[in-house]
This record gives structure tokens, sequence and C-alpha cells, in this order.
């Protein structure tokens, strides 16, 4: 019948426009670079990384030149001082270049991206999961060497263009400083990282050292996260939401689509109602 064929039209109409809104869709949490002053737009191969950077030259967020001056005692990077209570030994000094290549080069920090509210970076990490040796080994190895700071993101004296210890404080020992693993960690960075009992190779926590001969562990760790963050409540509301400004949003020629096949068949719905799913 004449309905039926108008029916059939409608149903055809919507396949179509089903199929022309259906497109591959990048995951936002996973292979992705933080909006920050050194990071490139997105990740991808580097020919030659410098040295400690080097685990990350197959797909990467930082550049040769950045990878270079994340191994300098005065970077360019950030013109932070490492020497800023006397010399820092080399293995202490290897453990805060693994970090700086990890914040700058991992593609796999998407899971634990937050806002910044600082004038030079937009996006930063927070409470990134570390695994238990990697966090061990750092504070084992810098425990003797001194500094003046619990967090070294704020607070110091900039005067000279460098940081320096701000006037009144005293160099302490790390051990002091720092009593745990745990605070080292979790407290210089303002809660970049967070210490977990997690063992490398579990899948479970991110690594700042491993062997790229046997790839990059943290890309499954940024999956199994990037899934725990998509399961829960908060994310599932701003997906809800997110999917209805987008329907409100399509292209022209989609329109035309959706309006004539809300022509042909009853009882057909519109934008505001997709919110509601």
């Amino acid at each position: 019948t004449r309905m039926a064929a108008r029916m059939g039209f409608g149903q055809a109409l919507l396949v179509l426009l089903a199929i022309s809104t259906v497109m591959p869709v990048k995951d936002p949490l996973l292979n992705i670079c933080m909006d920050a002053k050194h990071h490139k737009t997105k990740p991808g191969p580097e020919g030659k990384l410098h040295d400690q950077c080097a685990p990350w030259k197959d797909n990467a967020c930082c550049t040769a030149n950045t990878s270079s001056e994340a191994h300098k005692d005065q970077s360019n990077l950030y013109n932070f001082n490492w020497n800023h209570c006397g010399l820092m030994p080399p293995k202490c000094k290897r453990h805060f270049i693994q970090d700086t290549c990890l914040y700058e080069c991992s593609p796999n920090l998407g899971p634990w991206i937050d806002q910044a509210d600082s004038s030079w970076r937009r996006e930063r990490i927070l409470h990134v999961p570390l695994c238990k040796e990697d966090c061990e080994e750092w504070w084992e190895d810098c425990k003797d060497y001194v500094t003046c700071k619990e967090n070294w993101h704020k607070g110091w004296n900039w005067a000279t263009g460098t940081n320096r210890c701000p006037w009144g404080s005293m160099c302490r020992p790390f051990s002091q400083v720092f009593p745990h693993p745990k605070d080292l960690c979790e407290k210089i960075w303002s809660n970049s990282y967070k210490y977990t009992t997690e063992h490398r190779g579990s899948g479970r926590c991110i690594q700042m050292w491993f062997d790229p001969a046997q790839g990059n562990p943290n890309v499954v760790v940024a999956k199994y996260y990037a899934w725990k963050r998509r399961s829960s409540p908060a994310w599932m509301e701003n997906v809800t939401h997110g999917t209805a400004k987008a329907a409100c949003a399509l292209p022209w020629p989609v329109l035309v689509l959706l309006l004539l096949a809300l022509v042909v068949v009853p009882g057909g719905c519109g934008c505001h109602g997709w919110g509601s799913l």
C-alpha cells in the first residue's frame, strides 16, 4: 500500500541517517597529548629521542629537542635547577630525568589529565598510579640528597630567573622532607602521582622505567583506567549530555535527511528527547 511504501521510504532515510552519523570516534582518554607548554598536539613517532626519553620514540608527545633539554641541569624547559641545595647525585637525578621524560613524552596519561590553572599550561596530570618499584627506587636513590621544599611546583624564589630556596627555608635531607616513598611521589609535584602497591607488569600502574624492546606497558594500563573512568556515573552523565549536544549539531545534509524521515514516519522524535536517554 501507499502507507507501507511511505513508511519503507522513511525507514530507508533513517538508515541513511544512521550510516551518515556513525563515524569512527577517537577515544578521548587514549593515545593523546595534554595541552601543556612543550607537548605536541598529538602523539607520533620521533626519529631520535635523547637518552632516557628514547623508550617513547615510536609514539611520543615530545620532540627530540624537548627530550634533550630534559637531561640538562639548567634546562630551558622550565628554567628549573635541580641543584638548588647543592649538586644532585647522578643516581638521584636520573629519576627526575625519567619523570620529566614520562611527563613530556608519554601518550598514555589521558585517564589522569586534569584542568590546570597556571599561565603556562591548560592541562596537567593528577593522581597517576605509579608502580611501587618506580616510587621506592626513586626515594631510595634520592634519600641522602638535600632540598628545602616539599612541593617543587610552587613557592620558590624566582628573583634570579631560576628557582632558589625561599628566604628562611633550610636545606634538609630528602629522608626528612619525605619520610616515606609515598611522601616523595605524591607531594613533590602536587599529587601528579599516586603511590600504589601495584607492581611493574601488573597492568594496573604506570611505569616510569620500561624496556621498549618489550613494548610500552603503559598502553594496557591506560586502557584499563580509561575503561574504569568511562564506567563511572559522572563520566556516563557527561557522555549522555555530550551525545545530545552532538545530535543537535548535525551537518545540514544529515538534518535534511532527518526532517524528511520525520515527515514520512509518524511519531518521529526531536533532539531534546535524546537528552533524556
